[in-house]
């Protein structure tokens, strides 16, 4: 039995993601929770709701125990990238790449 949450389009690049899911990886929920808490990251205030909503998940959709989840899962796709242009000079432009992130966590039980 697993919980799953996904965020998509987020505002952020996935790299940036990566950093701090790399942190949270097969941790306990209250572990991985307080690491997200505690972790100067910009993706940090995105992943705490994420852990929020997939423990709300497994504990109201699955009947799941919230003191036995961990962090099974968790992974960062690509997702759209929104493209700007900035003026240079002598009428160039550079193009600017602002990249979203589909960002997926899973937890189960501990056996």
């Amino acid at each position: 039995m697993e919980a799953k949450a996904i965020l998509r389009n987020a505002r952020i690049a996935p790299r940036k993601v990566q950093i701090v899911l790399d942190l949270i990886r097969d941790k306990d929920l209250d572990v991985a929770m307080a690491i997200v808490r505690n972790t100067p990251k910009a993706a940090s205030e995105y992943l705490e709701k994420l852990l929020k909503s997939a423990a709300a998940n497994a504990e109201n959709n699955h009947n799941m125990d919230k003191n036995r989840l961990y962090v099974a899962e968790c992974y960062v796709c690509p997702g759209p990238i929104m493209k700007r242009i900035r003026p240079r000079a002598q009428g160039r432009a550079y193009r600017i790449l602002k990249r979203t992130s589909h960002v997926t966590v899973v937890l189960k039980e501990k056996d």
